[in-house]
C-alpha cells in the first residue's frame, strides 16, 4: 500500500465499519465459546471488544496522519507498523476489559493472546487491509486549502496546499510561488520566512532565503541546486543533510 487517505474523519468511518463487523462476528460466531458463557455475557464481550476496536483504530488514525504529514510519503513498512500498533493497542485494552469486574475472564495473558487475540487478528487483519485500500480508491483525498496572511489586511493568498511550490525571502516581504494550471505565479506578502515556516510546518528550509514544499521536489541538478516544478533553487550546506533525509 503506497497511498493513504490521511483524513481522520474518513478513517473513523472505517473504524465504525470494523467495530460493527467485529460485534457481529464475536456475537454470532463466538470464537472462544466453551459453553459456559451466557448470551448476556456475549453481548457484553461483543459490544466491549467492538468499542475498543473503534477506539484503537481512531487512535492509530491520529498517529498515521501525523506520521504522513512529517514523512510526506507512505509505504509498506509504515502500513505494517500501523497494523501492528492497532493489534497491540487492541490486545492491551481488550485484556484489561476481559479481566475487569464486568467480565471477570479466567484466561491468563498468554492464553488470552493465543485463544482470542491471535485468532481475531488472523480474521480481522484482511478486513482492515481491504477497508484501508478501498478508503483510498473510493473516498477522494481532499486537497487541503491554506491561507497565507501578511501584516497588512490586503496581504492574503488562498491556495491549495499542493499548489504551493516555494516561499522566498524578499527583504521585508516574502515571495510566494504557486501553480495555477500549468503556470507558475507569484505574490509578494509583507511577512517573514520564519513566520511562514511557523504557520506551515510542512515547508522545508533549504536555504536561509528559501522554503520549499517537498511535493514539488523533482531532482538534484547538481550538489548545490535542486529542481522544483518549473524552477530551480540553491541549497545551502546547513540544510542539505536534512533535505537528503526526506
Amino acid at each position: 500500500m503506497k497511498k493513504i487517505n490521511p483524513s481522520i474523519k474518513n478513517h473513523l468511518l472505517i473504524g465504525i465499519f470494523i467495530s460493527f463487523w467485529l460485534f457481529i462476528f464475536a456475537y454470532f460466531i463466538r470464537p472462544f465459546d466453551d459453553g459456559t458463557i451466557s448470551s448476556k455475557q456475549w453481548i457484553l464481550i461483543s459490544a466491549g471488544f467492538s468499542f475498543i476496536a473503534f477506539l484503537c483504530y481512531g487512535f492509530i488514525a491520529v498517529i498515521q496522519k501525523s506520521l504522513f504529514e512529517k514523512a510526506l510519503k507512505w509505504n509498506v513498512l509504515f502500513e505494517i507498523a500501523i497494523l501492528l500498533l492497532f493489534h497491540l493497542f487492541f490486545l492491551v485494552l481488550t485484556y484489561s476489559y476481559y479481566k475487569s469486574p464486568i467480565l471477570n475472564g479466567g484466561f491468563g495473558f498468554l492464553k488470552f493472546l493465543q485463544v482470542i487475540i491471535l485468532k481475531s487478528a488472523l480474521i480481522s487483519t484482511p478486513i482492515i487491509v481491504l477497508a484501508r485500500i478501498y478508503s483510498v480508491k473510493l473516498i477522494p483525498i481532499q486537497d487541503e486549502n491554506i491561507t497565507i496572511r501578511g501584516e497588512n489586511k490586503l496581504d492574503i493568498l488562498k491556495i491549495r496546499k499542493n499548489d504551493l511550490v516555494c516561499v522566498s525571502n524578499a527583504q521585508n516581504y516574502v515571495e510566494i510561488f504557486y501553480t495555477e494550471g500549468s503556470l507558475i505565479k507569484t505574490k509578494l506578502i509583507r511577512s517573514t520566512l520564519k513566520k511562514v515556516q511557523k504557520d506551515f510546518d510542512f515547508l522545508v528550509q533549504i536555504h536561509r532565503s528559501h522554503l520549499i514544499n517537498p511535493t514539488h521536489f523533482k531532482a538534484w541538478k547538481n550538489q548545490d541546486t535542486i529542481a522544483l516544478t518549473q524552477m530551480e533553487l540553491p541549497v545551502s550546506k546547513n540544510f542539505k543533510e536534512h533535505l537528503l533525509s526526506l
